[in-house]
C-alpha cells in the first residue's frame, strides 16, 4: 500500500503541474482510504505535502514573474493566522465530520472547475489590491484550509481573480504562494493535534514535487479545458465516495448515479431537439 501511495502522489502532482490546483482534493481521500490514515493524520500530512508542492510551483512562478508579492503576502498573512486557527479548532470536531465537510467543499470545487475559469488577457494591468479587502478574504480561504485540509487553487484562484482583481497567469502563480503559506500554517496548527510521521509524509511529498514538475513540463501539450472537466466529473465521483464511507453506502450510490446521469443528459440535450430541458437551457440563456 505504501508502493501504491506514493505512485498516486506523482499523480497528485501531475494534476498540480497541470491546472494549478487540485491537490489537497486528491492527497486527502488518498491517505485517508489508500494509506489508511486516519482523518486528523490524512488532513495534516496533505497540508505538508500540498504546502511543498506549491512552493516549487510558486516559485517558477516568481521567476516568470506571474507572482504579485505584496498581494501575496497580505493575502497570505491573514490566510496564514486563519489556517493556524482552523488547525487549532480541529481539537474540538470529529474525524468523519471533517471528511463530510470536505466532500462538500470537493463538490463546489468541482463544480467550479466544470463552468471553468473567465478568459483574462495575459497583458491586462495588474490591479492593487485594497489591505483590508485581501485581509477578509484570505482570513476566510485559510480557516477552510486549515479545518478541513482543502483550500487550493480551484478556491484561491477564483478568489484572486473574482474578488482581488488580478488577471489569470498572475493569479495562478500567486495563489500558489498563497497555498503553500496556508498549508504550512494549517500544519503548524494540526501539529499539536496529531503526531506525523515524516518519513511517510516526506517519500509522499517527494512524489507529488516530482509529478508537479511532470505536469508543468506537459502542460503546454495537453488540453487544459478537457483535463479540468473531466478531472472535475471525477472529483464529483471521489466526493460521492466519501459521503457514502462516512455517511451511509446509499448516499454514495445516489450521488454516484447522479453523476453518471448527469453528463448522459447534456449529451441528449446537445443531440435531441426534443430534450425538455433544452427549453430551459434557451430560457437561461435568454434571461
Amino acid at each position: 500500500m505504501m508502493a501504491l501511495t506514493v505512485a498516486l502522489a506523482v499523480a497528485v502532482g501531475i494534476s498540480l503541474g497541470l491546472l494549478g490546483g487540485g491537490g489537497s482534493i486528491l492527497t486527502v481521500p488518498l491517505l485517508a482510504y489508500v494509506a489508511g490514515l486516519d482523518a486528523k493524520h490524512a488532513i495534516a500530512s496533505s497540508l505538508l505535502v500540498v504546502g511543498a508542492t506549491s512552493a516549487v510551483g510558486a516559485f517558477f512562478h516568481a521567476r516568470a514573474g506571474r507572482v504579485q508579492i505584496r498581494t501575496a503576502l497580505l493575502f497570505g498573512a491573514s490566510s496564514m493566522l486563519g489556517a493556524y486557527t482552523g488547525g487549532q479548532l480541529t481539537r474540538f470536531i470529529p474525524g468523519h465530520v471533517l471528511l463530510v465537510a470536505f466532500a462538500v467543499i470537493m463538490v463546489a470545487t468541482a463544480i467550479a472547475m466544470l463552468r471553468g475559469r473567465k478568459a483574462v488577457a495575459d497583458d491586462e494591468p495588474v490591479l492593487r489590491v485594497p489591505i483590508v479587502k485581501s485581509s477578509v478574504i484570505g482570513l476566510g480561504l485559510g480557516l477552510v484550509t486549515g479545518t478541513v485540509g482543502a483550500g487550493g487553487g480551484f478556491l484561491v484562484v477564483p478568489a484572486l481573480v473574482l474578488l482581488a482583481g488580478l488577471p489569470m497567469p498572475v493569479a495562478v502563480g500567486t495563489s500558489l504562494a498563497v497555498i503553500a503559506m496556508n498549508s504550512f500554517a494549517g500544519l503548524a496548527g494540526y501539529l499539536s493535534v496529531v503526531h506525523i510521521d515524516w518519513a511517510f509524509a516526506g517519500m509522499v511529498t517527494a512524489a507529488a514535487v516530482v509529478g508537479a514538475l511532470i505536469g508543468v513540463r506537459f502542460a503546454g501539450i495537453v488540453n487544459p479545458e478537457v483535463l479540468r472537466k473531466a478531472f472535475g466529473w471525477f472529483v464529483l465521483v471521489m466526493a460521492a465516495v466519501i459521503l457514502g464511507e462516512e455517511i451511509h453506502p446509499v448516499v454514495g450510490y445516489v450521488g454516484v448515479g447522479l453523476i453518471v446521469l448527469a453528463p448522459a443528459m447534456t449529451f441528449a440535450c446537445h443531440h435531441i431537439a426534443a430534450c425538455p430541458l433544452r427549453g430551459l437551457r434557451v430560457r437561461a440563456t435568454a434571461a
